[in-house]
């Protein structure tokens, strides 16, 4: 069996920045191998495309480009945003407003997006919703440990992880930790007064690297 749309592949891999000798930013062995389901829209088209047709006990090693994976660095996605839209129960929600601290936040359209703290100011927060990744080029190497038929279930999922850019606001539901990387004129401003629970990403072959 190989790995194709509507297929679900059981993958242990190590991720490193720049070359395949480079930062360690993930590594996933045998007892934790994480499942990929192709053709759902949810990983990145470079990753899939690496992958499709490998078959099942192949090893892979591949380089996904800054440009294909999660964009340059932009600089006009670090945004100040109101205190207020930290508010909770009547009260600052100043647990989370933490530098270093990551977000999840929700747009006006209802997309969601996680925000990094850099700075916290007297009435505004400064926050950064580049992805983690961007600018840099993934390296993946690794070994395609199960192929199998996707179920009905994960065909058709009840909820999909949505990313994306716009007006922002602090999401309740703590989010999927999805990263959005932004392009040129995206603005992450709004006004909504929200308030939500800190959750942190997920790991990056769910909802980060992959997707």
């Amino acid at each position: 069996m190989i790995i194709t749309k509507n297929r679900v592949a059981s993958l242990t891999y190590t991720l490193t920045l720049n070359d395949y000798e480079g930062s360690v930013i993930e590594t996933v062995g045998k007892d934790q191998a994480v499942e990929f389901l192709f053709g759902s829209g949810n990983l990145l088209p470079a990753f899939e495309e690496a992958l499709e047709g490998k078959e099942m006990g192949s090893n892979f090693r591949f380089q996904i480009p800054a440009e294909k994976a999660y964009g340059d660095y932009n600089p006009k996605a670090i945004i100040e945003l109101s205190k207020d839209i930290f508010v909770r129960d009547g009260e600052m929600n100043n647990e989370i407003l933490v530098i270093g601290n990551e977000i999840p936040m929700m747009d006006n359209t209802g997309k969601r997006m996680n925000g990094i703290v850099k700075e916290v100011k007297d009435t505004m927060v400064v926050m950064d919703f580049n992805h983690p990744l961007a600018g840099n080029d993934l390296f993946f190497k690794g070994l395609v440990a199960q192929i199998r038929e996707a179920t009905d279930e994960e065909l058709n999922p009840s909820h999909s992880c949505g990313c994306g850019s716009g007006g922002a606001h602090q999401q309740d539901d703590g989010g999927c930790g999805c990263g959005s990387s932004k392009s040129e004129g995206d603005s992450c401003c709004s006004s909504d007064n929200s308030h939500g629970d800190h959750n942190g990403q997920g790991n990056h072959g769910e909802c980060g690297c992959g997707s």
